[in-house]
């Protein structure tokens, strides 16, 4: 009887470890789909709608590095570029002026995807290139490479790609062709031409900074016109008649009022410290004599800067050193130069009288050199 009563010992005893063995499986299934669904590429936020979103247009050349292949452009024609491209197209571009920026915004949207599930306020990226289509698997790959988040392109084929700045409904447009970032002030859109630093600088990876310059960038060029025709002094007398008076709207105005309008988002969950967007006022005017006016304007439109730096003159650049903001704007070539040579990423705006006058002198010195 004992070897029966064994038998049924192990069979109880097999009943058990089976029924651990059952009891144990969810356990196991759950530790599997946790370790393969690590080995699964994430899957990539839904866009926002063009509508909603605030859109930042990036030329390919301001968003990676394209000299040699521009070379070979400008000195053997498009044939023999598309060839390279297409020879070259599994070596990703390295990082361009435009790229640390980007890079800041989808940081930030992660941040409104955490605080906003079902929020389309957010920046959206389209790659605007005159590039042929051609070009853009190696383009695609490069963002790839980089972990961007850049679902739209628009690839003109040669041709201007700025008549469809509108369609995509652009905020702002960077670029490194000047001509174009020109053609798009005319239209309207806020745009600039980017120019990398001249030396490396470190910027947050945890908060987005922008800096502008006031006259002819947030403000019109009204008391820049006063300085050109009248001098410093009736600029003074000008801006204290009218203190009072906002200055009209610059073509930055609008992309300022874009970043307060996320700011506000972070802002209303208490997080105005923690606010991973900074912004900056960096003005050569003085702020006993011209500094009111510039507050009391932005205060007349419901915006605010985080930060006000009035220089009363001094050169930007040693300040901006400090600030390391992800882009910088300015409509003067000498602050932009001033800029690079601290280590900041610089954008110049192509707006106003200063515009004007630089026209006529290059002008003047190409009939001179004929």
């Amino acid at each position: 009887m004992e070897p029966a009563a064994a038998g049924k010992g192990s069979s109880a005893g097999g009943q058990a470890a089976g029924g651990a063995q059952e009891a144990g499986t969810p356990q196991r299934w759950e530790e599997a789909r946790t370790f393969y669904d690590s080995l699964t590429p994430k899957k990539k936020p839904k866009p926002p709608k063009p509508e909603n979103a605030i859109t930042i247009a990036v030329s390919s050349r301001a968003l990676f590095r394209m000299e040699e292949e521009q070379k070979i452009y400008t000195e053997q024609g498009v044939e023999a570029y598309v060839k390279y491209q297409l020879d070259h197209e599994n070596e990703p571009f390295l990082p361009g002026a435009a790229f640390p920026f980007v890079k800041a915004l989808e940081a930030v949207n992660t941040q409104l995807r955490e605080l906003y599930p079902d929020s389309e306020e957010l920046f959206d990226i389209v790659l605007m290139t005159n590039n042929h289509a051609q070009v853009g698997v190696r383009l695609i790959n490069s963002i790839n490479h980089h972990n961007l988040f850049i679902e739209r392109f628009c690839m003109t084929g040669g041709n201007s790609p700025t008549c469809y700045l509108k369609a995509y409904h652009t905020n702002l447009y960077l670029s490194s062709d000047a001509e174009k970032v020109s053609e798009a002030i005319e239209e309207g859109i806020a745009a600039a031409t980017m120019f990398s630093p001249s030396k490396d600088v470190n910027v947050s990876e945890n908060q987005l900074r922008v800096a502008f310059d006031g006259d002819a960038v947030l403000f019109s060029d009204e008391s820049e016109q006063i300085v050109k025709a009248h001098g410093l002094d009736m600029f003074f007398e000008h801006e204290k008649a009218y203190e009072n008076k906002p200055l009209a709207q610059g073509p930055l105005k609008g992309f300022l009022e874009s970043l307060g309008k996320l700011q506000k988002k972070f802002y209303s969950k208490g997080l105005r410290l923690e606010c991973p967007i900074r912004t900056y006022l960096v003005t050569a005017r003085s702020a006993a004599s011209s500094g009111a006016r510039a507050l009391k304007t932005l205060r007349s439109w419901g915006l605010e800067t985080d930060e006000a730096l009035f220089l009363a003159g001094a050169p930007k650049g040693p300040l901006l050193e400090k600030i390391r903001p992800h882009i910088f704007f300015d409509d003067q070539m000498f602050h932009v130069e001033g800029a690079k040579e601290s280590g900041t990423i610089a954008a110049h705006v192509p707006y106003g009288i200063a515009q004007k006058q630089r026209r006529m002198a290059q002008e003047k010195q190409t009939k001179n050199s004929k």
